[in-house]
């Protein structure tokens, strides 16, 4: 017999409820299960609390150059604003400062296993999952019975890169691996894609590189992060305009303030403005317009020393950086927990949380939607624990919600008609995600929590 199934088999089941990740959701997921009185433990794999946003963690994808792409006001945790003196779009430094801070605060930091990999979550035939993990520091692998498991390893660390024809005779690297500019130093450098990512890197690029040119495949609506002097995200922060008349008067105001990318050279967009994700960054506009940087078509085939372009054109490069997005990962999961068809899709959650297939599995974070910060994924943290609340004290309430998580799923679109794309598969509309998660919160509630609950780290 293992030490794991030692303490699977020797013990009772722990009625503590396991936290994967301490990130941004991974510290919503905490705070709230401490908010309800329910014991929990916290698996990282990192060094301590940040999620990627810890550029030294081992599966971090920040950059030296990242900051919000969203102001602080709309991003931040409501009950723990950000310091006063923050600027508006922080760096990743003052971002990691922040989730120490919070974690900190709420005294969160001993509930959670750092160094830590969680590698398999199973079923228990009793209820619950077994988690299975494997740390670096004490403890070495341990498997162990949880009353359930809170998801929350984040959307943004394992890279999406296509399969390129052809084969390439220089660098070529994900934006998951670019840490500095410098790095591109004297190069002929080749970014191939054009999201918020890409263009991050094109603009870091062309301080050393020797030249940047920039593959897009389709356009994409740039927003700038400044308009008449303030965050543009915290304008028109009152009741939601109906889809068509806020595209109508956005692009319009695009218009005014960033000019058509199309006269840079970039595609002209295939969908209206918000039916895609954004890209806030305007300076790559500023750099194109100063021939810094090159726009190319779709990449065809790697060639050797170059790449060879769909319109036929071929260019000699000496670092190619895929800019391609990530992929939803949850490999210590059966994708049949998360009713998830695979490659392409996003798994089937109701409100992209609750999946039908166990009653003890939840994920947290997997949303994008444009201004939904972090709150957002605090209100679906604040839901869960609301629910498995109700379950110990109100098991009507709990079941209902379980009945509406079987049935068919809510229009979370906001009437907006999102492009059919793998990273738009989980995009919501951030008023009606926000709406739907809050009307299950109140239909849930009931005594109101204790003031702190039980100390984190308690099943220890």
């Amino acid at each position: 017999m293992t030490a794991g199934q030692a303490l699977v088999e020797g013990a009772h089941v722990e009625q503590t409820y396991a936290v994967i990740g301490a990130g941004p959701s991974g510290l919503a997921a905490a705070r709230n299960l401490q908010r309800q009185g329910l014991a929990w433990e916290g698996y990282e794999l990192g060094p301590g609390v940040g999620g990627l946003w810890d550029i030294d963690a081992p599966r971090s994808t920040v950059y030296e150059s990242a900051h919000l792409i969203s102001s602080k006001h709309t991003t931040e945790f409501r009950e723990f604003p950000m310091r006063a003196g923050t600027p508006d779009y922080p760096s990743h430094r003052e971002l990691l400062a922040y989730f120490r801070d919070f974690a900190a605060h709420f005294d969160l930091v001993p509930g959670f296993r750092f160094h830590t990999e969680v590698t398999a979550v199973v079923p228990h035939p009793g209820g619950g999952m077994l988690v299975t993990s494997t740390s670096t520091g004490p403890g070495g692998e341990r498997t162990v019975h949880h009353a359930g498991v809170l998801v929350a390893n984040g959307t943004l660390s394992e890279p999406h890169v296509p399969a390129l024809p052809g084969r390439f005779d220089g660098e070529l690297i994900h934006t998951s691996v670019y840490k500095r500019a410098q790095v591109l130093a004297g190069k002929r450098v080749l970014i191939v894609g054009a999201g918020n990512s890409g263009c991050d890197i094109a603009v870091d690029a062309v301080h050393h590189a020797a030249s940047v040119d920039l593959s897009v495949r389709r356009g994409y609506h740039f927003v700038p992060k400044y308009v008449l002097g303030r965050p543009a995200d915290t304008l028109n922060q009152g009741r939601p305009l109906p889809p068509r008349v806020k595209q109508a008067i956005d692009s319009r105001l695009l218009k005014l303030f960033t000019g058509d990318p199309v006269r840079f050279g970039l595609p002209k967009p295939d969908h209206k403005i918000y039916e895609s994700h954004p890209v806030v960054n305007s300076l790559v506009l500023h750099h194109l317009g100063h021939g810094d940087i090159t726009v190319r078509p779709d990449v065809e085939r790697l060639d050797g020393d170059g790449v060879r372009f769909r319109d036929g054109s071929r260019g000699a490069y000496d670092v190619v950086v895929l800019a391609t997005g990530y992929r939803l990962h949850y490999p210590f999961l059966d994708p049949a927990l998360l009713r998830w068809a695979g490659p392409g899709t996003a798994p089937d959650l109701y409100l992209n949380i609750f999946t039908p297939a166990h009653r003890d599995l939840f994920v947290l974070g997997m949303i994008e939607a444009s201004g939904i910060g972090w709150q957002g994924r605090y209100e679906q943290a604040e839901l869960v624990a609301a629910y498995l609340r109700a379950r110990r004290d109100d098991p009507a309430a709990a079941a209902a919600l379980e009945a509406r998580a079987a049935g068919p799923r809510p229009d979370l679109s906001g009437g907006y008609r999102y492009l059919g794309l793998e990273r738009m598969s989980y995009y919501v509309n951030k008023d009606a995600y926000r709406r739907a998660v809050r009307a299950e919160t109140e239909a849930l509630a009931g005594p109101p929590a204790a003031a702190q609950g039980v100390p984190a780290g308690t099943s220890r």
